[in-house]
């Protein structure tokens, strides 16, 4: 840069040392003071006075310390300068000026890029904290999430074992493969939609045991390899609050379940006749569809649809998810 500035003057050694190779030097060593040493010690810690009184002592030192070098080291320099213009150079005064305006520019640029710095850490460190949050609040979801389906399943083979023998030993096989992909295939972030839909599909034929010839329960989901990757564990508690809603001993009723997937969106749905609980009825925790909207908003933000409407007899809900943009 030094050379460069000099383009089309003279290239005296003498001059590019006294207008050029020092005042950098001096200029680097305020900015590197100030990125490693100074900006954290006062200016971050918000002793601004102490920033600026020894600020000024290096640039009004160093000025100083150009004029005594200039005048020990390059008078000859400086006389023939004179000599060879045969004018006067501005004064003293507005030299100081510009120079001590030279030398805020390292300055500037080195609390400038300091506080760049610190920012995009303080940025990264609370992504990180707020991905560690969510992390462990999802986490604590889904712990939350496999003892309620656990536990409602269990309630359900309960039921089955003086009524069908056979039937209880069939859903207690059917419980321990559910069990298995809950506990070994959901702790990732994201599983095939096709494990998923299977997982489902098992899930509804193990609830269909408990119920009588009065309910028809009919599912429809995507036959073909979508492709499609989504957060596990987002449907079973719709299906489950259908059954246990929608389902009555002594009236006809149907459960109808479904979904399709069109470019990435998820739509699925659940329609089911409507026999609400009774007020002293305490089956049923109540956590499942808490624990799912609390999921959604954390895993899907702006991302998701979710309705839930009672049309005449039948109870119908929809939940739309855009996993193209996960």
């Amino acid at each position: 840069m030094p050379y460069l500035l000099s383009y089309g003057q003279e290239l005296e050694i003498n001059r590019v040392i006294a207008h050029f190779w020092i005042p950098l030097l001096f200029s680097a060593i305020i900015f590197y003071l100030n990125f490693f040493v100074i900006v954290d010690r006062f200016l971050f810690p918000k002793k601004t006075f102490f920033f600026i009184i020894l600020n000024a002592f290096l640039i009004f030192f160093f000025l100083f310390l150009k004029e005594n070098i200039e005048d020990n080291f390059f008078q000859d320099f400086v006389k023939n300068r004179a000599v060879n213009t045969n004018r006067e150079g501005p004064p003293f005064k507005m030299v100081i000026y510009i120079q001590f305006l030279s030398y805020l520019a390292p300055l500037f640029f080195a609390v400038a890029l300091k506080s760049t710095k610190q920012w995009a850490k303080t940025e990264a460190e609370r992504k990180e904290a707020t991905n560690f949050k969510l992390k462990t609040e999802l986490q604590h979801l889904h712990y939350q999430l496999q003892p309620h389906f656990f536990f409602n399943s269990l309630n359900n083979i309960y039921s089955l074992v003086d009524i069908s023998p056979n039937q209880a030993k069939k859903s207690i096989h059917s419980l321990s493969k559910l069990m298995r992909y809950m506990l070994y295939e959901t702790n990732l972030e994201l599983v095939p939609l096709s494990k998923e839909i299977e997982f489902l599909k098992k899930y509804i034929d193990l609830m269909k045991l408990r119920v009588s010839d009065k309910t028809i329960v009919t599912y429809n989901f995507p036959e073909n390899e979508t492709g499609i990757q989504i957060a596990p564990l987002l449907f079973i508690s719709l299906i489950e609050n259908a059954f246990k809603h929608g389902v009555s001993a002594t009236k006809e009723s149907s459960i109808d379940i479904g979904m399709s997937c069109t470019n990435g969106v998820v739509v699925f749905t659940v329609k089911n006749n409507n026999f609400p609980k009774k007020t002293d009825d305490k089956s049923g925790s109540g956590i499942g569809l808490k624990n799912l909207e609390k999921r959604l908003t954390l895993l899907y933000p702006n991302k998701f649809n979710f309705n839930s409407s009672l049309q005449g007899e039948s109870f119908i809900v929809s939940l739309k998810i855009d996993t193209s943009k996960k």
